[in-house]
């Protein structure tokens, strides 16, 4: 299937797009981009579209009828196909804020915190599954503790870690100018300069923001020696041969980071609620995408730490 040049141009890369979204996700989007241009409708108001359908198909995920679970997965697909579209839109027609960043950086996690929160609330009450409730005893807060280690440790990680490793791709195939390749001691340095009036929110989410870069440098030692290196020896013109290897060799991973962010996600969580087993989402998430998160990790380290040995050591 051909992909027009057009909606090519409102992706980041072909390199970090994942298949689904090529072929299914995006072209919706583009879809709707074009309506919403063609209204004069900001970015940050299909932004915030986007957050409240997701949120309302958390809230349909709380109740165990089939009616309830079809209208929150069409509500959490379009919340999706919104959430392609403000990018695309942004990207477009150079729309381009604050507010907007702060707010498609948490979108998502709104979305999946209400339906975390809904389906804990919906099987609190339910007798546990393999025969264990069969005296009467339910899942109680045992499923508030599977869900929380599940979105915090889990969830948020993976997502953490698979958004940076395609920041990385993009700044060695597009540069600094293409990729969103922050880090935690710029964002110190831009939330300090800052003065609180007028600043306020801005400053909030540069400082959770800052401590997400944080978190990313902390799970990948090897690319950040790899990356001082290259900073302190080429700055932000890397040579060809470097950037080249290393997009080479960082592509094959690019489905791994791919399969950690939304779409399998979704398709898991869409399965285990059309079951009416939703807990099964939480085990997918805790075992297969925590295995598949650790093995992405150290493939992307041992990458780092080879062409560090190539090109730095001599």
């Amino acid at each position: 299937m051909a992909i027009s040049k057009r909606l090519q141009s409102s992706f980041k890369s072909l390199d970090t797009e994942e298949t689904l979204d090529i072929y299914f996700n995006r072209p919706i989007g583009y879809v709707w981009m074009l309506f919403f241009k063609r209204l004069g409708v900001h970015p940050n108001v299909v932004t915030i579209l986007s957050i409240i359908l997701g949120v309302c198909a958390g809230i349909m995920f709380y109740f165990p009828d089939m009616k309830h679970t079809l209208i929150g997965i069409v509500l959490l697909m379009w919340a999706n196909h919104y959430d392609s579209c403000d990018g695309q839109l942004a990207r477009v027609t150079g729309k381009k804020t604050r507010w907007g960043r702060m707010l498609d950086g948490f979108a998502g996690d709104i979305w999946f915190f209400t339906i975390y929160a809904a389906i804990s609330l919906r099987l609190m009450n339910q007798p546990l599954p393999f025969g264990l409730g069969a005296s009467g005893q339910t899942w109680s807060w045992m499923i508030w503790v599977i869900a929380i280690f599940s979105g915090t440790v889990c969830h948020s990680k993976q997502c953490t870690l698979a958004d940076y490793y395609r920041n990385i791709h993009l700044y060695f195939l597009k540069g600094k100018a293409g990729s969103e390749l922050d880090n935690f001691k710029q964002q110190r340095t831009i939330f300090r300069s800052l003065p609180w009036k007028g600043n306020f929110w801005w400053k909030i989410f540069l400082y959770f923001y800052g401590n997400y870069t944080r978190q990313q440098e902390k799970m990948t030692p090897a690319f950040q020696r790899l990356y001082a290196w290259m900073q302190r020896t080429y700055g932000d013109e890397i040579p060809h041969e470097l950037c080249d290897e290393f997009r080479k060799r960082s592509l094959p991973l690019m489905k791994y980071a791919n399969i950690l962010t939304f779409n399998t996600r979704a398709i898991v969580l869409y399965i285990s609620l059309l079951m009416g087993e939703p807990y099964w989402y939480f085990f997918f998430e805790i075992i297969i995408m925590t295995t598949l998160f650790l093995y992405m990790r150290h493939r992307h380290e041992e990458l780092c730490i080879y062409l560090y040995q190539k090109y730095a050591k001599p």
